[in-house]
């Protein structure tokens, strides 16, 4: 009777079981797919939450979406091996769809986050073949909501290698050709468009000017479209962000460092609220590099030792980890410190080489910004300037200490010797002065006593009185 009992028990909970894994309805596909894409950067362990509850589903649909979604999250976590692993897992699940429109729409998909997924590997090539294969399948199927997004991601990869003119031109069509399609969006992926691409787009103008510095127009458009990207943001903190970071450098750029400042303190207040250390670092690094330029040394300070404790803490945030000692180490150079100069030097040179492949890869380009044409020299200057001061600094503290204990013993047993030769002294005028008292000595009997010269100039300052031919008598 247990037995059966035990079975029944076990059939039903495997029923219920089923039945849950079976139970994603289409809608909630649907509704799972739009969380991880508006939270994918904003906030990617929810994203990974909302990939894993689709995971759960039976549906080789719903598996192939979320198995591609978690290759992607995964690359963002620097994973590589499993977001491979996700998304090989992803094309199993996807060649057991029969062929459908829903079927090439779910490929463009699976073609979109590898194309993210190469593209933070920093693969380039790779991810850009990823997007056109992507955009022609869109295209058959008439996918605008696609389409733009492919759009959009080939741009970025134009602006990430230098192609700029051409990702401007495509962007600013790109954000007309949105305007006009507006009805297939409803308003929360109207808005999240809008944003990302007029981000993209005020990126570009700013790289742009990167490489033009001269062209300050070029500088005016990326401010008026990074303002457009947080009018559409509300909703999207990290566009918001990054946007504002953005905008902030560009105050500071045109010398307006009130509106900088305040920026960038508007940022810390966000990244904090919205658990982003990558920003909050980040902001921090800006507002030391302001306080820098501003000559506010003591401030600037306090905030880049807050950069190095925030990417300390991440293991993120190399670049601004090493700019930030970089100017550290001209601080405390300027400030006649040498030992933290040096420190500070060293930190920079030992961190280097494997920070350069990623600061080539920056995207607002270190180096330009610093303003200056090799760090690594400047650094090894500064590190050789102040190598033989902090030596020749330790060295005469040694010295110091050892000359002070020297004097210390010195004056004890200057000390320990004049209280010695005193109760000697005082010893022999007492035998001397007994001895004068004596009335049966004779004339001509020599008191020889035994005086070191410090002594007898001792006995000379005792007011006794000897003759002359009795004090020659004492040798």
């Amino acid at each position: 009777m247990r037995l059966i009992i035990s079975f029944l028990f076990f059939f039903v909970l495997n029923s219920a079981i089923s039945q849950q894994k079976d139970a994603l309805t289409e809608q909630e596909y649907l509704v799972l797919q739009d969380k991880i894409r508006l939270t994918a950067n904003a906030n990617i362990d929810s994203a990974m939450v909302f990939a894993n509850q689709m995971a759960k589903s039976n549906n080789n649909k719903h598996l192939a979406f979320a198995n591609a979604a978690l290759s992607y999250l995964t690359q963002l976590e620097g994973n590589t091996n499993k977001s491979k692993e996700k998304y090989s897992l992803a094309l199993k699940y996807l060649a057991k769809i029969p062929e459908s429109r829903d079927k090439v729409q779910l490929t463009t998909y699976l073609y979109n986050y590898a194309g993210l997924a190469e593209w933070k590997r920093g693969n380039f090539s790779k991810a850009l073949e990823n997007y056109q294969e992507g955009v022609k399948l869109s295209t058959q199927i008439r996918d605008i909501v696609q389409i733009v997004k492919f759009k959009n991601n080939i741009a970025s990869i134009n602006d990430a290698v230098g192609n700029y003119r051409l990702a401007i031109k495509d962007l600013r069509q790109l954000n007309d050709f949105v305007d006009k399609n507006e009805s297939v969006y409803n308003k929360e992926q109207f808005l999240n468009n809008k944003s990302n691409i007029n981000l993209t787009l005020a990126g570009s103008y700013e790289n742009y000017y990167m490489k033009n510095a001269k062209q300050a127009v070029l500088l005016d458009s990326a401010k008026y479209f990074y303002k457009k990207t947080i009018s559409y943001s509300q909703n999207f903190p990290d566009n918001k962000i990054v946007a504002k970071l953005s905008l902030g450098n560009i105050y500071s750029w045109q010398k307006d460092y009130a509106n900088a400042e305040k920026t960038y303190y508007d940022i810390i207040f966000l990244a904090d609220q919205n658990n982003m250390p990558d920003m909050l670092c980040s902001a921090n690094y800006n507002l030391g590099d302001l306080y820098y330029t501003t000559k506010k040394y003591d401030k600037a300070l306090v905030f880049f030792k807050k950069t190095d404790s925030i990417a300390a803490e991440t293991k993120s945030n190399e670049v601004d980890y090493l700019k930030s000692n970089y100017y550290q180490a001209k601080i405390y150079n300027i400030l006649k410190e040498p030992e933290l100069a040096y420190k500070h030097s060293k930190i920079y040179l030992d961190n280097y080489e494997k920070s350069e492949a990623k600061l080539n890869e920056e995207v607002l380009e270190v180096n330009y910004k610093l303003g200056v044409g090799d760090l690594t020299d400047e650094m090894v200057t500064i590190q050789e300037k102040y190598k033989y001061d902090v030596f020749l600094n330790k060295a005469l503290k040694v010295f110091y200490v050892v000359l002070f204990v020297a004097i210390v013993f010195l004056l004890i047993k200057n000390i320990r010797d004049k209280n010695k030769a005193h109760k000697k002294m005082n010893a022999l005028i007492e035998e001397f002065k007994a001895n004068l008292e004596k009335k049966n000595l004779p004339e001509t009997e020599e008191i020889v006593l035994d005086l070191e010269p410090e002594e007898e100039i001792h006995l000379k300052k005792e007011n006794v009185n000897l003759s002359i031919d009795e004090a020659k008598k004492i040798r």
